[in-house]
């Protein structure tokens, strides 16, 4: 046989495919890309194109890859994710591939983001709130809730259908995250709309709520809309909702104390302290956990730990929790 000049072996262990480029316990998976929606504000499948969905193989064997790295949480991502499957056949494939996913060695937490209000349905709800490992956690795309400002959006829904909706979430999760994107101003958007959507923000009981002033985007069809409001009256609206927001998801912190959580260390410095966080918050957008541990004790508390702490006070919607020790943790 002919063997290789340089005269190095001819067969040896292959470089990796890829690598993760940070530590952190937590890693996103690509559940699908492109939008089939055509809300009238979105510019999303102009440039990405209509929705497609990954096979469940290739998003189980990279959480497998993930784990084996360390990572402790997986959080689903795409465009919308209630839409998974559509396009291979079945519509119902998150509601199985989930528990596949929570099924993975080394794996702690599944989370799913981004979830469209009007495709909702029982079954997936089921699987989202009783699921071992799958995170009670709904970032349910709301946008706004006055109906004529939806059908303008080219949405669906009111105020009392999503109230019904997190009602439906409660009812099998009482302490399920939500959270939600809000868009003012949009053309049209009266007073009486904005009143309407103050209502049900107020109602909702969410744990985060995002709000923006609306803006045209290019190649949008809102970008030509009429009725276009001064960019005044938007900043006004903006501004009044997101103190609302600010001062409602406080108040909803301070609704879980009392609370016992299960805990994802994230960080463990001298200058923060140990940072973690709880099902019903996301990364980066949803607030954290700041843990304390009881006067002589050590734990174990280095990151990717999963650990059980009892909230005991709050920070805005950042929520402060003891360890438990005498729960076990891992």
């Amino acid at each position: 046989s002919r063997r290789r000049r340089s005269g190095a072996p001819a067969s040896g262990p292959r470089a990796p495919l890829r690598r993760r480029l940070d530590t952190s316990p937590v890693a996103s998976v690509k559940l699908a890309s492109g939008c089939d929606r055509r809300c009238s504000f979105c510019a999303i499948p102009s440039f990405r194109g209509s929705f497609v969905s990954r096979r469940p193989s290739d998003v189980l064997n990279e959480t497998r890859w993930l784990a084996e790295q360390g990572v402790k949480e997986v959080m689903l991502v795409s465009e919308n994710n209630t839409s998974y499957g559509k396009d291979l056949g079945d519509i119902r494939l998150l509601e199985s591939l989930l528990p596949e996913l929570a099924a993975v060695d080394g794996i702690e937490r599944v989370r799913v983001s981004y979830l469209q209000p009007a495709e909702m349905r029982p079954g997936l709800i089921d699987v989202l709130t009783s699921t071992d490992k799958v995170v009670p956690y709904f970032d349910l795309s709301f946008q706004h809730s006055a109906p004529d400002v939806l059908r303008a959006m080219r949405r669906f829904g009111d105020t009392d259908r999503f109230l019904e909706l997190l009602e439906t979430i409660r009812s099998k999760a009482p302490t399920a995250g939500a959270r939600s994107n809000f868009i003012v101003g949009f053309p049209g958007e009266t007073e009486a709309d904005f009143a309407e959507l103050e209502r049900f923000v107020t109602h909702a009981r969410l744990d985060a709520i995002g709000v923006f002033g609306y803006s045209d985007e290019d190649g949008t069809e809102a970008a030509s809309y009429e009725g276009k409001l001064d960019q005044d009256v938007v900043d006004a609206r903006l501004a009044h909702l997101s103190r609302l927001a600010e001062e409602l998801t406080a108040q909803r912190a301070e609704e879980r104390i009392g609370e016992t959580l299960e805990v994802l260390v994230e960080s463990v410095d001298d200058e923060d302290g140990v940072i973690g966080r709880a099902a019903h918050q996301a990364p980066e957008t949803d607030g954290q956990v700041v843990l304390t541990t009881a006067a002589g004790t050590s734990p174990d508390v280095t990151p990717g730990r999963m650990v059980v702490a009892k909230v005991v006070g709050t920070e805005g919607v950042d929520l402060v929790a003891e360890c438990l020790f005498e729960e076990a943790a891992r």
